[in-house]
């Protein structure tokens, strides 16, 4: 599995959560106009790993 980062057709960085057969399983849901913003929302979900999981 592997992050994605790329630019949208408005030319805002978005990331993609790639699987190892090639489908998205998560992604920004919008679009940051300064990459290390979008970078940072990688390291967010890198970090999410321990949160509950609410019904």
């Amino acid at each position: 599995m592997y992050y994605k980062l790329y630019k949208d057709r408005l030319n805002q960085w978005r990331w993609r959560y790639v699987s190892s057969n090639g489908r998205t399983i998560s992604d920004s849901a919008e679009g940051y106009y300064n990459k290390a913003d979008a970078i940072n929302g990688i390291s967010i979900m890198k970090n999410s790993g321990n949160s509950p999981v609410i019904e």
